[in-house]
């Protein structure tokens, strides 16, 4: 099939698409509830006798098809299928670019536009036909819970968003748990992000200095040869002298000298040994410090592993309960006013409504993201006692949170994580605390 695209049209497209000019995520996001029902009701309604059929990607709401793209379909793939499209633009565009022309070529169905539908239809195979066994709303939510908890997200997410049987409700429930998915990732990748960099930055420095370390003993040994070769011949020199010249008055002298400097350039040669022998051995040091600090970092890699993994099963488990009394049926507050900085938005409700079942109260500021920090001196001022997860709050947050508690002279609490377990356990922990700072504050 001849491309229909030429390279102006891609700059058009480029151009003209929101993300080129700065529209913000959360924007597309409230686009896509806005404009989710005309999607579900875009055309006309099918007569009772119609089998439903699943919709292609072109029949979608607009607002949808960043997120698809992005989630269901790798890089690799995309490029591909683009170069098919126009080859000199293929390997030429940044990542970025052949995202915005995908999502581009969706609205107009053009020969993109069918390659990535038949892109998507074909790495998802499986997980679709998976999905049309759902005969319900109820089976295609079962499906599609079960996907996100065994972190088979891209799959069951196109299958989802085009089964026929799809409703205005499924589809903000998976796209909303799609976008929030994005969040617990980007916060827990940070601070193993940030300890990998220090690690890498050490290793550099370790072997930027080995590396002086060699050059150093390379160039003493190459003058310690010259030196020796040098001394051979003037003492093959003076040899061949005194045999020529047995009778000569300063010979005796003169060999005298040899021999003084011969002492000399041993004494010069020992000490250049045992230089080299310390350079040998502290080259061995950081040879083995090296070593040591990329088990190091291999072992906070597999910790940070383990500990998101441990994160998201603490959360199933919360979102598995029948009640949120299960989780507070022996906390008291005695009316405590709790302020929780930093976190994440979508707990914040839930968090909420554990605090007011134990009897307390939660104010809550997300650490200057959204807003002001300027805020922060009032917020403490009311609070009896502060909490912010250490893994979901910015550095600078954290600090002025702290001085301005040391100020008012009220407690806070850093916690592991941004998890409700954490917040549960720390509360618990520091329960009496809690209820004499309100009882005080009450008299």
């Amino acid at each position: 099939m001849k491309p229909v695209a030429t390279a102006k049209s891609w700059e058009l497209a480029i151009g003209s698409h929101p993300h080129m000019h700065g529209l913000s995520g959360s924007a597309t996001a409230l686009g896509i509830f806005d404009k989710t029902h005309r999607v579900l009701a875009g055309g006309p309604a099918a007569a009772p006798t119609e089998v439903p059929t699943r919709r292609k990607i072109w029949d979608l709401d607009g607002s949808l098809h960043c997120s698809v793209i992005g989630t269901c379909l790798t890089t690799g793939e995309l490029r591909g299928l683009v170069r098919k499209f126009h080859a000199p633009l293929g390997d030429k565009l940044s990542d970025h670019e052949l995202h915005t022309i995908a999502v581009s070529a969706l609205n107009h169905r053009d020969f993109l536009a069918k390659q990535i539908q038949k892109a998507l239809d074909h790495r998802h195979a499986a997980c679709i036909r998976q999905f049309a066994k759902a005969d319900s709303i109820d089976d295609l939510r079962a499906l599609w819970n079960e996907a996100r908890h065994a972190g088979d997200i891209p799959a069951a997410y196109w299958a989802a968003l085009t089964h026929p049987r799809t409703t205005d409700s499924v589809v903000r429930q998976v796209f909303g748990d799609v976008h929030m998915l994005s969040h617990l990732v980007g916060a827990a990748n940070r601070a193993d992000i940030r300890r990998l960099h220090q690690l890498e930055e050490e290793k550099a420095s370790l072997e930027d200095k080995l590396a002086r370390q060699h050059a150093q003993l390379r160039d003493g040994i190459i003058a310690r040869d010259t030196k020796i070769n040098e001394l051979t011949a003037v003492l093959s020199a003076q040899i061949e002298r005194k045999t020529d010249a047995q009778t000569a008055p300063a010979a005796d002298s003169e060999i005298g000298t040899l021999h003084a400097l011969v002492a000399d350039l041993r004494k010069l040669l020992d000490r250049e040994t045992q230089r080299r022998e310390r350079a040998e051995k502290r080259n061995e040091e950081l040879t083995a410090t090296n070593a040591r600090t990329e088990r190091a970092r291999s072992i906070l890699e597999e910790e940070a592993t383990v500990l998101r993994a441990e994160i998201e099963a603490a959360e199933t488990q919360f979102a598995a309960a029948d009640s949120d009394e299960a989780l507070s049926d022996d906390l008291n507050l005695a009316g405590a006013t709790i302020l929780y900085v930093g976190g994440r938005p979508h707990q914040i409700a839930r968090l909420r409504s554990l605090i007011e079942q134990a009897s307390g109260q939660l104010i809550h500021h997300d650490g200057g993201i959204e807003e002001r920090a300027d805020l922060l001196p009032g917020l403490v001022s009311r609070a009896d006692a502060a909490f912010f997860p250490v893994d979901c709050i910015s550095h600078r947050a954290a600090l002025t949170l702290k001085r301005l508690c040391q100020q008012a002279g009220k407690s806070y609490v850093p916690l592991r994580s941004a998890s409700l377990a954490s917040m549960i356990r720390a509360l618990r922990n520091d329960e009496g605390g809690l209820t004499a700072l309100s009882r005080s504050a009450a008299e």
